[in-house]
């Protein structure tokens, strides 16, 4: 079945008086969600570092680009699977990594929701270090569907091989390892609320099931809410170097992806020293304000690399013209980040799975009404900025 056939089954359910239970439109989405969540929670998902320019910035860089259309390709079948690590993935999206996505959920366990949409789907989960579940739960969730595991670094290096080390047990198949969340970026939105969450104990799923960091802890203290959140803020933000790289390769067989990477040497020289992926990522915006938009870095990145190792991408997709944008300038695989959140607050399981087929059917649909049939074909396709004269 092509991915864009879910338009047709929007249309003949209304037929049959049916309309879909969540809306199709990002900006609907975004507003139902709002309406879904405490003011709180709704703040930490949605805002931004700053005044939010770069944020927003993310979001518009999308739309100074254009594809120029092929006619009479008989683009009637399309493939856009890709391989990621020698495995074959179905589709170019995944979820990337957000660490609160578990109090999105109506239930508190948001993680396990995307999980069994990934299951559903195919769209293969980065699982956060920062999880309402341990990463064994989400895990399984996943299924048959092949999952990466996103680390936080933390200073005390036992406590990161442990993490790792249940990560690989589990079944993922990648570490996905942030770079630039070893401090907090400065949000407004937050900071007017008063409201950090792991401060209030949410999403520390993977520490108090961890052997290191519980052996950390005063046997009188393990249950301690409020020790556990102290115990966690003073281990919580590797500020890596390049020196540590080596170390971090140390620790496991699977592949390891550089996720916040955004200068072209940097890519280099990670390639170098070893690691196995580049992730161009500015964290959607939520770190450093007053940056340049992660999708005008995307294509020196890629350069950069020149078809040594994947690149994923996330940081401002809203939408499956946004994917084959990301995918036409070079990305491996596209990250889909708030949008999910809000399929998880405004209908669970359910809500993810209708927001990822709504994405790739208007990818699906694009390519083919742009006669691209393959994401090989888009890699070559005639890109253009928006308002760019014609030869």
């Amino acid at each position: 079945m092509a991915f864009g056939d879910y338009q047709n089954e929007i249309y003949f359910g209304g037929l049959r008086g049916s309309v879909p239970p969540y809306p199709v439109a990002f900006a609907a989405l975004e507003l139902t969600a709002e309406a879904a969540l405490p003011t709180s929670v709704w703040s930490y998902v949605a805002g931004g570092a700053g005044d939010e320019r770069t944020q927003r910035a993310n979001v518009e860089a999308f739309a100074r680009w254009g594809i120029v259309p092929r006619m009479l390709v008989g683009a009637t079948e399309r493939d856009l699977s890709v391989d990621l690590f020698g495995i074959q993935l179905p589709s170019p999206i995944f979820l990337a990594p957000v660490g609160v996505v578990g109090i999105a959920a109506q239930d508190g366990h948001g993680d396990l929701a995307a999980a069994r949409a990934s299951a559903a789907t195919g769209v293969t989960m980065i699982a956060s270090t920062l999880s309402e579940d341990p990463l064994e739960a989400v895990g399984d969730a996943l299924g048959e569907t092949p999952g990466l595991f996103q680390l936080y670094t933390p200073k005390d290096r036992d406590l990161a091989a442990s993490l790792v080390s249940r990560a690989e047990a589990a079944g993922y198949k990648a570490i996905v390892v942030t770079l630039d969340t070893w401090m907090t970026g400065w949000r407004p939105r937050d900071l007017t609320t008063a409201n950090f969450p792991q401060l209030r104990g949410a999403a520390l799923a993977n520490y108090v099931t961890d052997p290191v960091f519980r052996a950390a802890l005063p046997e009188s203290s393990r249950n301690d809410p409020r020790a556990i959140v102290e115990q966690w803020a003073s281990v919580f933000g590797n500020p890596l170097t390049w020196a540590d790289l080596p170390w971090l390769r140390s620790l496991t067989t699977l592949p390891i992806i550089l996720k916040g990477i955004c200068a072209a040497d940097d890519a280099r020289r990670a390639i170098d020293v070893g690691i196995d992926g580049i992730y161009v990522s500015n964290h959607g915006g939520r770190q450093a304000n007053g940056g340049l938009p992660a999708l005008d870095m995307l294509p020196d990145v890629v350069a950069a690399v020149a078809g040594c190792v994947p690149v994923l991408f996330d940081s401002g997709v809203r939408s499956g013209s946004d994917v084959v944008i990301a995918l036409a300038m070079g990305a491996t695989a596209v990250g889909i980040g708030r949008p999910y959140v809000y399929g998880v607050a405004v209908g669970g399981t359910a809500g993810v799975i209708h927001v990822l087929r709504s994405i790739l059917a208007e990818a699906d649909l694009l390519m083919g009404v742009n006669g691209l049939p393959t994401i090989a074909s888009l890699r070559t396709a005639d890109l253009r900025r928006v308002g760019a004269l014609s030869d």
